[in-house]
């Protein structure tokens, strides 16, 4: 260890000690008083705006950093120094026992609804009439913003500071969830002016995230979230900060409570939020008439659909402040404000019957067929049921009338069963009995200690798991061949021309001519697109394609880094590779032994020798040469390019590629949303961090 990784490990952990300041004021130039600490927050925190809030990155990402593992240091040097605002204080802390209550002076009241043209009408009417009688006879300018489904939120800043967040409650009393809040990535803890403000707003999850979220829950065994709004309205209710900072939750603000001087529209008041650094829609706009309200309601039917977060309406509110005091309030709602509800997400139709779909893994999962209906734009009939225990949660029957839900506005399911409409016509109802036998092969089905998931065991084999197989095994973060879609695997499967993976490789050209509608320069460029697959196959890669139960790419990796080959693997014990896999970060028992059973099933070992037989038997590449030579490369995140493109390229030019970063990886790649826990590594080992243009330069032999 380097003098000064020395001096900044004994800063981090001799808290509080004369010795510790010394090592932060000699690590890091000074830093000798509050002020400057306080100085260097202010700084991070800017930057953090500028990411988070404008998308508009102001320092590179090892800059960042650096400063980051500044302020660390000096804060385990100077505890008392530590402000609750600090960048430092994102990662969550000890769990709470409760939420205290907030009672606030101002309610938060709810909106009046509207659900078509005709009442949009009616509310401009009421608007106008209202003014007039006020003696305003001005037309009214309406401004629309998107309804974020989401939790309402109430924000208080003391002197530009965040110092109180709390849910909306019953509108008088909410729940305090500030030291959740504190987490949000884009909630700015210092606002750009030492002001005094309270704010409302919404908390979010958007789609990307909330999906990668439910993966990332299925992965663990763990119920997925309904949709963006439920996994958001139970993220805060989190009492363990530390597992919201994980998740990925945004903030949007819409409504300054009480005046600001010399402001006198809505939109000025948003402009003026934009100022102080707040996170506010971006796109709002402003119309002067009831037609142009309407024309702006129609584009907003599509445009919906490409925002990143759900909406599931419009917020119209009269512009003018002056003009909003003299419209008013009833006992629960402005007069100056409505909400356009979008055509309904959910819909009630009949279960018509189940099927059951067999999956790569075997899965059998029931697909529930329905009496179409027009939902969110689109005619559906089908909906997934996700295994026999929701079937019994919800106590569905085919027959029954049933809620459906389009889950994040894509995916439709089925929420729950419409009981009251049983009544008469109980004999129709045939209850769904979980199946015994795969629907495709007849093989006895089997259920693994600790899932819900009916599996077939594939031992026939399974023609479907088959097809499932090949398809994921050609994919292109697997062994990327390219031109064998479903239909044609369909076709190879069903002539029996591919009875196993390893028959892919043995395929002839009279093979696949002898297909329907397969012509000659078809067949040339599957044959060539497999002869590509072999030659290019890594390790990694073809681990991954296996599709061994719980090992995808970033795990295959981690394999591939202690045997450098299928065959030094294969000479190696199945319980001797489970002890080694064990030992490693991350992996699992659990994980760990599904390789070794894998490795101990006497089908996959025949598998695994004619691949050999096949000729192919892939190594893991370490280049000798490049300018990457003796480097060691992470990514998170997303980037331009798939992460195997970048992989394949380090690897290339010399360089090593890892899952996990540790003391000795030598980077860390960034692109948008990475993961907090790579980059908390990266920071605790001295890891520089680089951007994608940073690592394109090192590709290219030039240095940072």
């Amino acid at each position: 260890m380097s003098a000064k990784k020395k001096a900044a490990t004994k800063a981090a952990t001799s808290i509080g000690t004369p010795a510790a300041a010394s090592a932060v004021g000699s690590l890091f130039g000074g830093a000798g008083n509050r002020d400057e600490y306080l100085a260097l927050v202010a700084e991070l925190l800017e930057h953090d705006r500028r990411y988070y809030v404008d998308n508009n990155p102001s320092v590179a990402d090892y800059e960042y950093d650096q400063s980051k593992k500044k302020l660390e240091a000096i804060e385990a040097a100077h505890p008392d120094w530590v402000v609750a605002h600090s960048p430092t204080r994102r990662v969550g802390h000890t769990p709470l026992s409760g939420f205290a209550k907030v009672e606030r002076a101002v309610a938060m009241l709810s909106l009046d609804n509207t659900y078509s043209a005709d009442d949009l009408s009616d509310f401009h009417g009421r608007v106008v009439r209202g003014l007039a009688a006020a003696g305003d006879r001005r037309t009214p300018e309406l401004v629309i913003e998107p309804k974020i489904d989401g939790i309402g939120i109430e924000l208080t800043y003391k002197s530009g500071v965040f110092v109180l967040g709390a849910t909306r409650g019953d509108g008088l009393i909410g729940e305090d969830v500030t030291q959740n809040l504190r987490t949000v990535k884009n909630l700015p803890m210092l606002l750009k002016e030492k002001v005094d403000l309270l704010v409302r707003g919404e908390v979010y999850m958007p789609r990307d995230g909330f999906d990668k979220l439910n993966v990332e829950r299925l992965a663990a065994g763990e119920e997925p979230f309904k949709n963006p709004r439920n996994a958001t309205g139970g993220t805060l209710k989190q009492l363990d900060s530390r597992i919201v900072s994980k998740r990925p939750l945004r903030v949007l603000v819409y409504e300054v409570v009480g005046e600001v001087p010399g402001i006198t529209t809505h939109t000025g008041l948003l402009d003026h939020l934009r100022r102080l650094g707040l996170p506010v829609y971006p796109d709002t706009k402003s119309v002067g008439s009831l037609e142009a309200l309407l024309k702006e309601v129609t584009i907003w039917q599509d445009k919906r659909m490409s925002l990143p977060f759900d909406v599931d309406g419009l917020v119209l509110k009269v512009n003018d402040l002056g003009q909003r005091e003299g419209l008013g309030f009833t006992a629960r709602a402005p007069r100056w404000a409505i909400a356009y509800k979008f055509p309904a997400q959910q819909a009630t139709t009949k279960l018509l019957d189940i099927e059951l779909g067999v999956g790569r893994t075997g899965v059998v999962t029931p697909v529930a067929v329905l009496q179409p209906i027009e939902l969110a734009g689109t005619t559906v009939s089908r909906a997934s049921m996700h295994n026999w225990d929701q079937i019994a949660r919800l106590g569905v029957m085919v027959g029954d009338f049933v809620l459906v839900e389009k889950a994040g506005e894509i995916i439709p399911q089925i929420i729950a069963v419409v009981k009251e409409r049983r009544a008469g016509r109980e004999s129709e109802l045939k209850p769904i009995p979980p199946p015994t036998h795969c629907p495709e092969c007849g093989d006895l089905l089997i259920k693994r200690p600790g899932e819900v998931a009916l599996r077939c065991p594939n031992t026939k084999p399974c023609p479907r798991q088959l097809r499932e197989a090949i398809t994921f095994f050609c994919n292109r973060d697997a062994m990327n061949i390219s031109g064998l879609g479903d239909k044609l695997v369909e076709s190879l499967v069903t002539a029996r021309l591919i009875k196993d993976l390893a028959d892919l490789f043995s395929l002839t050209r009279a093979q696949l001519l002898s297909l329907p509608r397969l012509g000659e320069k078809s067949a040339d460029n599957i044959l060539a697109a497999i002869a590509t697959g072999r030659s290019e196959a890594t390790l990694s890669r073809f681990l991954t394609a296996l599709g061994i139960h719980g090992i995808g790419w970033v795990w295959a990796q981690k394999i591939a880094e202690q045997y450098n080959s299928l065959e030094q693997l294969l000479k190696t014990t199945p319980d001797a590779v489970h002890r080694n896999l064990v030992g490693i970060h991350g992996f699992g028992d659990e994980r760990a032994g599904a390789v070794r059973d894998y490795l101990k099933d006497p089908q996959a070992q025949t598998l695994l020798q004619k691949f050999i037989a096949l000729g192919l038997s892939p190594v893991e590449p370490v280049s000798s040469t490049g300018p990457l030579l003796g480097k060691t490369f992470c990514i998170t995140g997303t980037l331009s390019k798939p992460r195997g493109d970048f992989q394949k390229r380090i690897e290339a030019a010399g360089g090593k590629f890892t899952s996990s970063v540790t003391k000795k990886t030598s980077y860390l790649i960034i692109g948008t949303d990475p993961g907090e826990d790579k980059r908390t590594a990266a920071t605790k080992n001295g890891v520089p961090i680089l951007d994608e243009a940073a690592i394109e330069k090192l590709l290219r032999g030039e240095t940072l």
